[in-house]
């Protein structure tokens, strides 16, 4: 259990170097990231090609952040699960196929409010 500590300037600055490392290994180590990447920057170059508005890039950019946050979540779930269970096991799993879910269902929540947007500019 963690002791009680005093707040340090430092050491939330090197907690976000922590953070930065955990999109690195995102971005090195899973490949599923990469297609994220590549439909976040065709997404944020249709919002500038067509002009969205200021509420519509607020929902863009939440959208692109739940389904990057939740990558890393199941990544962390994946790679959690694995140590404790290298060998095959059902109930890890079920674990790894339920957090690999939540990815698709934000992924695809995310996919139709870019239809909602992008389709009416488009027409």
């Amino acid at each position: 259990m963690k002791t009680k500590q005093t707040f340090s300037i430092l050491k939330r600055i090197k907690s976000f170097s922590h953070a930065f490392a955990g999109l690195k290994i995102l971005l090195r180590e899973e490949h599923n990231a990469w297609i994220h990447v590549a439909a976040t920057v065709c997404v944020l170059f249709a919002g500038f090609i067509f002009d969205i508005s200021a509420v519509e890039w607020m929902v863009i950019v939440l959208c692109i952040a739940l389904v990057f946050a939740l990558e890393l979540v199941n990544s962390a779930i994946e790679n959690l699960a694995d140590f404790v269970s290298p060998q095959k096991n059902e109930t890890i799993k079920k674990a790894k196929d339920l957090s690999a879910a939540a990815v698709l269902i934000v992924a695809i929540g995310a996919l139709i409010v870019g239809l909602i947007i992008f389709i009416p500019k488009i027409i």
